[in-house]
């Protein structure tokens, strides 16, 4: 009998892969067991499993930084998760790395991210019990709210990627029981993340006048690079190199990059971030996101009964519902319950 196209493809990574890599047979498995694809490695089947998942069609109307932009060109979460997918598969492939397990994780890492983007996260944090944060609802996303409930059944690997990429101001390389991945893909999509993040929010920021190009401080700008692409390439070609010198152990940076990479975080932070949606804006997103949030778990019957599951708390599947809802949803769900109308309209 001949054999099976995935086969084929699972012995040419045993050929091509480095050993640090992880090959699809070499998965630790999935949270149900099914059978294996006849033509699809396991995480070739991942991939196809998120970018056809409606959480990920959701995300082209989620903010990324700038709330409800009106130009056609600002980055959403959307257009992030892509980025972060292409920097990612390029480090992989100059490593030798599984590309497919690589694509994957990046393309789920944000599944869970809220409305309004990270202001939204800020919001249910403070509302939700327990807090909340979207690292944890985008492996709730893909384990059980997606496929009606029954979730994309994913790999361990894409799984523990996606939970572990986040970082928020904190360090980007840890060690693998401070939060690391434990596979190489999945490190490499976590330092991807802010590589794709610190360059296109300062581009965002310059196309929406919040700062300028010349405020991006020299000394980063003469490590890094004066354009959008030339300090992508340089954080890139950094990453393969400092990494190949380690002997592709882990994910790693030279001292001098990381520093100008993290400098320019923290400008972000402290020039872009707190400031790209007014005050008066964010105290917007807040009532409308709050409002909701309380209103379903007050009246779960009209929204939450066909998706509470065994074991939910209403205050789960109220969090599940908001979490998922999209910039413009969320803004057109709150004029409905709480704007009135005029006497005459449906």
């Amino acid at each position: 009998m001949s054999k099976l196209i995935r086969q084929v493809i699972e012995e040419q990574e045993t050929r091509t892969l480095a050993p640090e890599a992880v090959s699809s047979a070499r998965t630790r498995g999935r949270l149900r067991q099914e059978p294996d694809c006849p033509i699809r490695t396991a995480f070739q089947r991942d991939r196809d499993r998120i970018l056809h998942s409606k959480a990920f069609r959701r995300l082209k109307h989620k903010t990324q930084v700038f709330l409800a932009p009106e130009g056609d060109h600002y980055r959403t979460r959307l257009t992030h998760t892509l980025e972060v997918t292409q920097i990612a598969r390029t480090i992989s492939r100059a490593l030798r790395l599984n590309e497919d397990l690589t694509e994957a994780v990046g393309l789920g890492h944000d599944l869970g991210h809220t409305p309004f983007g990270h202001a939204g996260e800020s919001i249910l944090n403070e509302i939700v019990p327990g807090g909340f944060r979207h690292y944890q609802q985008s492996l709730r996303v893909v384990d059980h709210l997606e496929a009606d409930g029954k979730g994309l059944n994913l790999t361990w690997e894409v799984r523990d990627g996606i939970l572990k990429h986040s970082k928020g101001a904190g360090a980007v390389f840890t060690k693998q029981d401070q939060g690391r991945p434990a596979t190489i893909e999945g490190q490499v999509v976590r330092v991807s993340d802010i590589i794709a993040y610190v360059n296109h929010d300062v581009d965002d920021a310059i196309r929406s006048g919040l700062i300028q190009a010349r405020d991006v401080p020299k000394e980063i700008t003469d490590v890094l690079g004066n354009s959008h692409s030339q300090r992508i390439n340089t954080l890139v070609t950094d990453v393969i190199r400092a990494t190949l010198d380690e002997g592709l152990q882990s994910i790693t940076m030279s001292a001098g990059i990381l520093k100008a990479m993290l400098d320019l975080r923290q400008f972000l932070y402290l020039s872009v971030y707190s400031l790209s949606i007014p005050k008066q804006e964010f105290l917007k997103a807040k009532k409308i996101l709050s409002d909701l949030y309380y209103f379903l778990v007050g009246n779960p019957e009209l929204f939450l009964a066909k998706h509470r599951r065994e074991g939910d708390s209403i205050e789960q599947v109220a969090t599940d519902f908001a979490a998922g809802m999209t910039d413009r949803f969320a803004i057109n769900l709150y004029g409905k319950l709480f704007m009135p109308k005029g006497w005459n309209q449906p």
